[in-house]
């Protein structure tokens, strides 16, 4: 015990529970011990396998240049204690305890860390063939589709989407992606940002078909609303996710539209000693000004840190730390390494960088000519530089921004 806590009458938590073995659920219960808790840590999670993680899934475990994508960590040395393949079905925050289905579980803090479901495409439920991308055997079920060469038609082109219609072009298959927008990502990207993705389908030899809604799902086929028949060895359905949080209705924390965990800017929820963390919580930012549902890696590995800083400081009466990162996502599709920082949609302006029909490209948003975000393609270093230069919220010069041959952080605007 520090000589802080003693000088405080405060003692840690004994017992901090997690629930979800995912990036979030893990990262949460390694920074605990990383920042120093001695007290009992207990990760749960519904899946039986080791926990992983899930990028690999849509590349190198689909393609099986990979076996599995297990996270390097000692839970045992550590001494956390892992309850797996382990449904969790409610918590009473009065009581202080977990509903499991192997038996109630007491807890003195709780770390909600859950993640995100995919959401199913109604009719589509017990079809032969129709899958999702989101579980390790999700990835093997899928696995040897890849490897029969099976037409294959996905269902949605936003990230996953194209990951998935990556692979599958790398692996031989005649591939069909259907989106019912005019473009790919419409719901992540403005028009004249995702309108040349578009031409990345053709480019790898798949068909991209917007406007294009599914009427129904068959054996063999995908019948689309104006008629089409789209012949489908496997359907892969890739459109959004969810917060998993149903398990968490009617136990009194609030939740927000999206069916999120609605936190506050320390990650705690409106219930005493509960923590939310990773996909399934929303917290307000205050660099954008709005609540922030982030569904991202990186979100799920910094927010832990944060979690853990906050259980330890409460208990030790330290000022509880902040969360309001700049987000970001890397996406790895068609041959292009694509990257996004921030947060776009208070800009009030658009500055590109190089010709979006070539290999490499990026699109800076600024407010009152302050980078707020941007998405590089082929160009990590923009990336990283734009990255550096939205946490600092440093005036830029637009003029010398929209100049591609010049490092982004030259183009800070200089003080008159």
């Amino acid at each position: 015990m520090s000589e802080q806590t003693q000088e405080t009458g405060l003692s840690q938590p004994r017992r901090v529970v997690v629930v979800g073995a995912g990036m979030a659920g893990v990262q949460t219960a390694v920074a605990l011990r990383e920042q120093g808790f001695t007290g009992t840590v207990t990760l749960i999670g519904a899946e039986p396998h080791q926990p992983y993680d899930r990028p690999p899934l849509s590349k190198a475990v689909l393609l099986g240049t990979a076996e599995g994508s297990a996270f390097d960590v000692d839970f045992e040395a550590l001494d956390i204690e892992l309850h797996l393949g382990r449904e969790v079905l409610g918590v009473r925050p009065d009581e202080h305890e977990l509903d499991t289905a192997a038996g109630p579980v007491p807890y003195d803090v709780l770390v909600l860390a859950t993640g995100a479901e995919p959401i199913t495409l109604p009719g589509a439920e017990g079809v032969p063939g129709v899958h999702l991308l989101r579980t390790l055997d999700d990835a093997e079920r899928l696995r040897p589709v890849l490897a029969r060469r099976h037409d294959i038609v996905v269902v949605g082109a936003g990230w996953i989407g194209a990951e998935f219609a990556t692979a599958a072009r790398e692996a031989g298959c005649a591939v069909t992606v259907v989106e019912a927008a005019d473009r790919p990502l419409a719901g992540a990207l403005p028009a004249e940002v995702a309108a040349p993705m578009a031409d990345w389908y053709a480019d790898s030899g798949a068909v991209l078909r917007t406007h294009a809604r599914v009427a129904r799902v068959e054996p063999g086929a995908v019948v689309l609303d104006d008629g089409s028949r789209l012949p489908a060895g496997a359907v892969v359905v890739g459109i959004g996710a969810r917060p998993a949080t149903a398990w968490l209705t009617g136990a009194g924390i609030e939740l927000g539209a999206y069916g999120e965990v609605v936190a506050d800017q320390h990650l705690r929820t409106s219930a005493p000693d509960v923590y939310a963390v990773g996909d399934c919580a929303s917290f307000p930012s205050g660099r954008y000004g709005e609540r922030l549902l982030v569904h991202h890696w990186d979100n799920a590995l910094q927010g832990p840190r944060t979690v853990a800083a906050n259980i330890i400081g409460e208990a030790t009466g330290e000022a509880p730390v902040v969360y309001d990162p700049v987000p970001y996502f890397w996406s790895e599709q068609f041959g292009r390494f694509v990257q996004y920082a921030g947060h776009h949609t208070s800009a009030d302006r658009t500055v590109w960088r190089g010709d979006p029909s070539g290999p490499a490209w990026t699109v800076c948003w600024l407010r009152e000519n302050r980078l707020v975000a941007l998405l590089a393609v082929g160009r990590p270093r923009d990336l990283a530089q734009g990255r550096r230069l939205i946490e600092a919220g440093a005036p830029m010069n637009p003029e010398l921004l929209a100049d591609p041959a010049r490092p982004l952080k030259s183009a800070v605007a200089q003080p008159s």
